[in-house]
């Protein structure tokens, strides 16, 4: 198996997507949030670039529906939720949709879904995501949402720590210095991963938020045994495997 990483969306060239598996990251917060999102219960996520797209869509929605979002790390008025993994709560959220907006981690996945296959990768779900990436067995692409247009160390972490599950679990080449950075920064991380993402700018810009519980949650290396994996066409993601972490 061949394995890249892209540091940001728009880096993306069409050898990085066709016939391979894709894996987004966006670990501080959209896609550790989704994977809380659907450890709790929740039936499916809706993804939208934009805030008015995802407000426009849940509002039509019938039935049980959750609108969330962040707009420089705080949830827009009007909306439901931010984009914080531990406020999803299996008594609040199971079994209903959920609309979802955010600055970077939501626009990646649109820039994807041009892939045979998306995921949603994480910190949080790493073994989970590694095991059905091998499992598949395609070449596969992990690809860093960043934050507003700069790369984000977390993101790069969090890659790093998919190529490290992958990596022992079968035979693995990094196609680049860009994997082979990620997989440097994940070992010189591995120890103390939270402290890691509290020094990244993402982490310093989501504890000015007053959100530093959001870091410890995203930090919690394979604490969530969810894979999510996203329709192309309808730009949904949902849980179709689940189980304990080996």
């Amino acid at each position: 198996m061949i394995a890249d990483v892209v540091l940001l969306p728009c880096d993306l060239r069409p050898e990085h997507l066709r016939d391979r598996t894709v894996v987004v990251l966006d670990v501080l917060r959209a896609t550790t949030t989704m994977a809380a999102a659907l450890a709790a219960g929740v039936r499916e996520i809706r993804v939208f670039d934009s805030l008015h797209a995802a407000a426009s869509a849940a509002k039509s929605h019938q039935g049980p529906r959750v609108l969330c979002g962040e707009r420089e790390c705080l949830p827009p008025p009007g909306f439901d939720l931010g984009n914080s993994p531990g406020a999803f709560r299996a008594d609040r959220h199971g079994d209903v949709v959920a609309f979802m907006s955010t600055t970077n981690g939501t626009r990646a996945i649109v820039a994807a879904r041009g892939a045979a296959e998306v995921l949603i990768g994480a910190l949080v779900n790493a073994s989970a995501t590694a095991r059905h990436v091998r499992r598949v067995g395609r070449d596969a692409t992990f690809v860093c949402a960043g934050t507003n247009g700069a790369i984000a160390m977390e993101d790069v972490i969090g890659a790093g720590a998919i190529l490290d599950a992958l990596g022992g679990s079968g035979p693995l080449e990094l196609a680049s210095d860009v994997a082979r950075i990620a997989q440097k920064t994940f070992e010189a991380s591995r120890d103390d991963i939270d402290a890691a993402l509290r020094d990244a700018q993402g982490g310093r810009n989501v504890i000015a938020a007053g959100l530093g519980a959001d870091i410890q949650f995203a930090a919690a290396r394979d604490s969530v045994s969810v894979l999510g994996v996203v329709d192309r066409a309808s730009l949904t993601v949902t849980r179709p495997i689940e189980g304990p972490i080996d």
